[in-house]
């Protein structure tokens, strides 16, 4: 049975992070025995030299946090991410053209980003807090048609965002658990309350800063 801590990407994405950060994070990693860490593309090189030894995945992002990237400035950071030691990529679908209609476009976009992934999981991030129930669905069956293996709920960075819902969450799950794809929530998980609702809502991984802290609060 998956304890907690196997649910935790720990997570810093702060544009004024810095060595001591991702130092405190590795470290952090290592004691709680978290599923893996989630980081700019910058500090791969160094949490890869960090985590030598260990299980912990290391997770970056791409296409972050607006979403206004071409696709080949994408695909160009994808595959950068994984020759510097990356495990798993989460990118964010093009949230112009999903509202624009264009869903051939963003399906594209999401199958040419998965194709350099190859065998790494790739996890597609909707934004939620900018999308109608309907498009939750949508972009959901568009990532899952792409090959991408996780819809992942938002990115934080939306200001007065909520980030992960337990309605999106459960959303999301009904509607690609038919397919095989898993779901990752992400944003404004702060507590080990809101760990467990998201997680009976369906999420197979969180994306929380307070990774420590939801560990205390389950203890």
């Amino acid at each position: 049975m998956k304890t907690i801590n196997n649910y935790i990407e720990h997570t810093i994405l702060k544009p004024n992070t810095t060595n001591e950060d991702i130092i405190k994070l590795t470290d952090d990693a290592k004691k709680y025995g978290f599923f893996g860490v989630c980081i700019n593309p910058y500090f791969i090189s160094l949490t890869k030299e960090l985590l030598s030894g260990y299980d912990t995945k290391i997770v970056t992002v791409v296409n972050f946090p607006l979403a206004n990237n071409t696709i080949e400035m994408t695909l160009f950071q994808t595959q950068k991410a994984l020759e510097l030691g990356a495990d798993e990529i989460d990118t964010v679908l093009n949230i112009s053209e999903l509202k624009n209609k264009n869903y051939k476009k963003v399906e594209d976009d999401i199958k040419k980003t998965k194709e350099i992934c190859q065998n790494h999981n790739l996890k597609v991030i909707l934004e939620t807090d900018l999308l109608t129930k309907e498009e939750i669905i949508t972009a959901s069956k568009i990532a899952s048609d792409a090959g991408a293996n996780f819809v992942k709920t938002s990115t934080g960075f939306v200001k007065n965002g909520v980030g992960a819902k337990v309605e999106d969450v459960k959303l999301m799950y009904k509607t690609v658990k038919p397919y095989g794809l898993e779901v990752k929530a992400s944003g404004g998980i702060k507590t080990y309350q809101d760990a467990i609702n998201l997680i009976n809502a369906g999420a197979s991984r969180l994306g929380t800063s307070s990774g420590v802290d939801i560990i205390l609060g389950e203890k």
